[in-house]
């Protein structure tokens, strides 16, 4: 069996010369403001503008319910309370604790209640 040579593909011309290697060329010094940039536009990296609305995390109540398992919870505060509490009735005496803690936290507490009083 004779293979005959695959014709060379449509527009597709071998080349004989190599390319030219690329020629080196000396890059102007930069000098003044930065080429293709608006006039009046900063160019430096400013502070980002957004405050937020001053609120933050104080207190946290995490409830955990497994499928046949036994409930568990934390209690977080920001003051330093950090309480853990597992089965059923604890989890729920915890939570009305969690929320009897948001009215006495000193946190979130005035001091002007203290001042009237003294």
């Amino acid at each position: 069996m004779n293979h005959r040579p695959h014709p060379p593909l449509e527009g597709h011309t071998p080349t004989t010369n190599p390319p030219p290697a690329a020629e080196l060329r000396s890059v102007p010094p930069a000098v003044g403001a930065p080429t293709g940039v608006a006039e009046g536009v900063p160019t430096a990296v400013l502070p980002d503008q957004q405050l937020g609305d001053g609120r933050h995390v104080t207190g946290w109540l995490t409830i955990r319910v497994p499928r046949k398992g036994t409930p568990t919870a934390t209690s977080w505060c920001a003051c330093g309370r950090d309480l853990f509490a597992s089965g059923h009735a604890k989890v729920l005496a915890l939570t009305e604790d969690h929320t009897a803690h948001r009215d006495a936290c000193p946190l979130r507490t005035t001091s002007t209640e203290g001042r009237a009083a003294a």
